[in-house]
C-alpha cells in the first residue's frame, strides 16, 4: 500500500516538476544525460558547502537550511529527468528499498 502510494505521489511530483523545467526552457535544447546527471552532482557539492559552512538558512527558501535546498535540488533534478525521460526511477527506489532490506548488516565492508 504504502508503496503505491510513494510510487503515485513520486510521479506526479515528477511530471508536475518536468513540466515547469519545460515551461522555464531547460528542455528547449537536447538534453545530454550525463550533462544532467554532472548537475546533480554538482547540487550535492553545494550541499557539501552549505554543510561545511554552518549550514545557515537558505536565501531562497529561508525556513529551510542550505543543506535541505540543495538536496531538494538534487530530487528536483531526479524527477525531471525522471519524467522527461520515462525513466521508472520512483519504481525502482521502492525495489531498491525492498531489496536492501535483504542485505546483511553494514553490507560491502568498505570503510567509507
Amino acid at each position: 500500500m504504502f508503496e503505491k502510494l510513494f510510487i503515485d505521489a513520486f510521479n506526479a511530483t515528477a511530471d508536475d516538476v518536468h513540466v515547469n523545467a519545460v515551461d522555464k526552457g531547460f528542455w528547449d535544447n537536447e538534453r545530454n544525460d550525463g550533462e544532467t546527471i554532472a548537475l546533480m552532482h554538482s547540487e550535492l557539492s553545494e550541499a557539501l558547502e552549505a554543510l561545511r559552512g554552518g549550514n545557515p538558512p537558505d536565501s531562497h527558501i529561508p525556513e529551510f537550511t542550505g543543506v535541505e535546498a540543495e538536496l531538494a535540488d538534487v530530487i528536483i533534478r531526479i524527477m525531471d529527468i525522471s519524467a522527461g525521460t520515462g525513466w521508472r526511477v520512483g519504481e525502482a527506489v521502492v525495489a531498491k528499498a525492498r531489496y536492501n532490506k535483504s542485505r546483511p548488516h553494514m553490507h560491502g565492508g568498505k570503510k567509507f
